[in-house]
């Protein structure tokens, strides 16, 4: 069965873009590569399909902007780093979405919030309401109120998953610094093959799974993994691919093997 296949019709997803895709190595964020996503966002929505974004950001883009040498690594240095970059980055989101006429909210949330069904019947009712205004929602995680683990995700890759199951999506889209999951880590091994379609998540997928090699970023391609064996229950696809170009989510659309396909189980 071409797995693939089945992605040009889903009408309902997720993508999640990470510090690193967003920001340029000294911490800036990268301009064009917003715009660049902006108009594919956009030009989905136009095609009818509902699509949340799930982006990273806030705590590099704030860091920059309060000139500190690198991301804080101590949680009240990232609290603070977080509520100056927030509203830099919607504003950055609302210009590069404004060229195409797109109407954005913005959704902060912790764990918290998916652990009562209250919470969660409600935070999907807005989700809902919001595809029908033809409305994008731009989700982070709450940095300034998840201070524990009760509260904290451990990174972005985790939420985007919570965020994909609570919405029934049918897909989510993982935007990475690497293109795929590959048969051995690709920076230290030149005979590494992108694995292009997992259909079952066992311990030789976890094994093989790396960690984050970057500064700006929190997640590695462990917490992508987890993600995926979070949605495969759940009947969700997800999909990891490189986020230097935020075109790639065409292609991914369009059922072209590009990056790593998670086959969830239907």
């Amino acid at each position: 069965m071409q797995y693939r296949e089945r992605l040009k019709d889903y009408k309902r997803i997720v993508i999640k873009i990470g510090s690193t895709s967003l920001a340029h190595a000294n911490g800036s964020i990268n301009l064009r590569r917003m715009d660049k996503l902006a108009w594919v966002i956009s030009d989905l929505r136009n095609r009818g399909i509902d699509v949340l974004l799930v982006s990273s950001g806030a705590i590099a883009v704030g860091a920059d902007k309060l000139g500190l040498a690198e991301r804080p690594r101590d949680i009240i240095g990232k609290q603070a780093s977080s509520a100056v970059g927030q509203a830099i980055l919607m504003q950055m989101y609302e210009r590069s979405f404004g060229e195409y006429n797109q109407k954005l909210a913005q959704i902060l949330l912790t764990k918290g919030a998916f652990e009562s069904a209250y919470k969660k019947r409600n935070a999907r009712n807005t989700v809902d309401r919001l595809f029908e205004l033809k409305v994008i929602p731009i989700v982070n995680e709450n940095d300034t109120v998840a201070t524990d683990e009760l509260d904290e995700f451990s990174d972005n890759d985790t939420l985007s998953a919570y965020v994909a199951d609570l919405i029934d999506s049918d897909l989510l889209i993982i935007l990475s610094d690497i293109d795929g999951l590959y048969t051995s880590d690709p920076n230290k091994n030149a005979d590494a093959k992108i694995i292009d379609t997992v259909t079952e998540i066992n311990e030789n997928i976890y094994k093989i799974a790396g960690g984050s090699s970057s500064s700006l970023g929190t997640g590695g391609m462990a917490t992508k993994v987890q993600a995926a064996a979070l949605l495969n229950s759940r009947g969700i696809d997800m999909v990891i691919a490189a986020g230097d170009k935020p075109e790639i989510i065409f292609d991914i659309l369009d059922g072209k093997k590009v990056g790593t396909m998670f086959v969830a189980s239907k």
